[in-house]
């Protein structure tokens, strides 16, 4: 099917509720403007649409496979790969210096959206370059940015994030791959790495692999790791590209999902160890990594909403052209979108789709004001705010992406179960964005073990206080299409305020209790989230004298999904002892 990138209502929302408005026109943002956003946002659909999406059914199909040691990608992969980077895509918010365009995240994240909806695995190779270039640029020597960032900012040299080993998941403490100080500067890489996205394939002439490795005397556990850039091939001092590192891909994954993008299992040090450059410092690897690995979090959270869009436009397609049975009031066959049942789950997706997009901008929005903000105070209040929103933003997004790839499948009916139609494909894709880059369980144990806390909770303390501000200002407008939006939002506020009290005295008094908790604490941060910021948007809409298609989808997401949110406050509070109860069960 066709795919049509929602510029008007990412605008929209980017207009009115994010920083948007505060940070154009000034500073190293001085020449931005709402024009300036719609004509990007306007050509990356642009790009989705028409040199993207039409590879994505072949390319699920096809995948990319290891041939003689070489990873070729489908048809169409490599040619569609150039003219991104002609476009500058890459370098969309990439650093000036190294020849980005210096956009705000939201616009970058924006643009990001559409071309994962289009092919999703296409979009995974810049996600983790994107990533990677944060990563260089805050902890690499000037040596290794003069050589590599410019490449990187462009897409010219794509890179990659190692963590993964068989051995060795989430719990990087157990991570062995190492690395043996050469005496000039270089360090020699030997170890195999799993799961690695686009490790090796037939796109570029070089790849840049960022790999978690130990020094022979570090300490034991995540401590004693370090950050090494690792080329495919080595670059000469004036350039150009050396001879090809110790570095091979030894095999690629079959999937579930994901085809098109090569999963790798990447093997280090056949011929006495692939050549790394340290980035940062000795044994401080996480703090890069999580560098890089904050920006893909946010990016796999955008994936999640790419899969609900593209699902929902194909699911309300069919919707209008299936006619089955008569709707309630009608004397002939009814589309099916006519039906009560498939217009619940219409909105439901629709609902799912607005709310996750909503979140994940404000995140980005908040990195933005991070980024460009002079005062310290103001730097360091929305750095915390996108911390805290990182964890729903990636948590709540991928889990709204699968719950309307499964919906879309169900409006499609049996057909949906036919590979043909393509439903099925954006539900295979959705499932991995729950799993990598963090799982939504440990994204839910780092929203209660570290960032509810944040300034003694100050910070979830400002952004609650936002939330009740907007559920009170639906209640003033005392508009009836709003319904019982108002009352539903302060009832789900109202939830998360008493479970985020459980959690702190959990936490204090009981930690494997509250993490019991904490995935569905984490859902119910998110529905307060989503429902809040598509109650924003609806205010806004009105202001303006729109046509009150916000105003309903606001409804439905609070008169129909933030209701969950007293039986997870419940879950949150009283299921703790249940969990604990189930040891003898599955030990048996």
């Amino acid at each position: 099917m066709t795919y049509r990138a929602p510029v008007s209502e990412t605008l929209f929302f980017m207009e009115h509720c994010t920083s948007l408005n505060e940070i154009a026109g000034k500073g190293a943002q001085a020449d931005l403007s709402l024009d300036l956003v719609q004509s990007v946002l306007e050509e990356a659909g642009k790009f989705a649409a028409e040199r993207l999406a039409p590879l994505n059914r072949q390319a699920d199909q096809i995948g990319s496979k290891l041939v003689n040691g070489v990873v070729v990608t489908p048809p169409g992969w490599k040619e569609a790969y150039k003219d991104w980077i002609a476009g500058g895509w890459n370098g969309l918010s990439g650093p000036v210096e190294y020849g980005g365009q210096g956009l705000p995240v939201m616009v970058a994240s924006a643009a990001f959206e559409f071309w994962s909806s289009a092919a999703m695995s296409f979009g995974l190779c810049p996600l983790l370059t994107f990533a990677g270039v944060d990563a260089l640029d805050a902890h690499g020597s000037e040596e290794l940015k003069k050589t590599y960032l410019e490449k990187m900012v462009s897409g010219e040299w794509p890179g990659t994030m190692q963590l993964t080993e068989p051995q060795s998941g989430s719990d990087l403490a157990n991570l062995r791959t190492k690395a043996v100080p050469q005496g000039d500067g270089t360090y020699k890489i030997s170890g195999t790495k799993i799961f690695i996205t686009y490790g090796e394939h037939d796109m570029t002439d070089n790849i840049i692999h960022l790999v978690l490795a130990r020094l022979p005397d570090a300490p034991a556990g995540t401590k004693g790791i370090s950050l090494f850039l690792v080329p495919k091939f080595l670059v000469n001092k004036d350039g150009s590209l050396g001879k090809r590192n110790d570095v091979r891909c030894q095999s690629v994954e079959h999937k579930l999902g994901i085809h098109a993008s090569p999963t790798c299992v990447m093997v280090y040090g056949d011929e006495g160890g692939a050549t790394g450059y340290l980035v940062g410092d000795e044994n401080k690897g996480l703090n890069c990594m999580f560098t890089m690995m904050n920006n893909a979090r946010l990016g796999v959270g955008v994936q999640g909403v790419a899969i609900a869009e593209r699902a929902t436009q194909q699911a309300l397609q069919y919707s209008r052209d299936r006619k089955q049975g008569k709707a309630p009031g009608s004397k002939d066959l009814s589309p099916i979108g006519e039906h009560p049942d498939v217009k619940r789950m219409l909105m439901t997706m629709r609902a799912l789709t607005n709310a996750s997009r909503a979140i994940c901008l404000r995140t980005a929005s908040a990195l933005d004001l991070a980024h460009s903000s002079s005062d310290p105070a103001a730097k360091k209040q929305a750095s915390e705010e996108a911390s805290l929103l990182t964890p729903i933003a990636k948590s709540f997004s991928t889990e709204a992406g699968m719950e309307a790839a499964t919906l879309g499948v169900q409006v499609h009916g049996g057909m949906g179960f036919i590979e043909e139609t393509g439903a099925a494909q954006h539900m295979r894709d959705a499932r991995i964005t729950a799993i990598y880059e963090g799982t939504n369980g440990i994204q839910a144990i780092d929203l209660v073990g570290r960032k509810i806390g944040q300034s003694g909770g100050e910070t979830l303390k400002r952004l609650m206080n936002e939330y009740r501000n907007t559920a009170n200002e639906v209640a003033k407008s005392n508009d009836p299409a709003f319904g019982k939006t108002a009352q539903r939002l302060n009832e789900t506020l109202d939830a998360l305020e008493r479970a985020t009290k459980y959690m702190f005295e959990a936490m204090n008094r009981d930690q494997a209790e509250a993490l019991a908790g904490a995935t569905p604490y984490q859902k119910l941060f998110g529905l307060a989230s989503g429902g809040s910021y598509l109650a924003q948007a609806a205010l806004a809409e009105r202001m303006e004298g729109g046509p009150a298609g916000r105003v309903a989808i606001a409804r439905f997401f609070a008169e129909n999904l933030c209701t969950q949110a007293q039986g997870l406050e419940l879950t949150v509070t009283e299921g703790a002892a249940s969990v604990s109860y189930t040891d003898t069960i599955l030990v048996a």
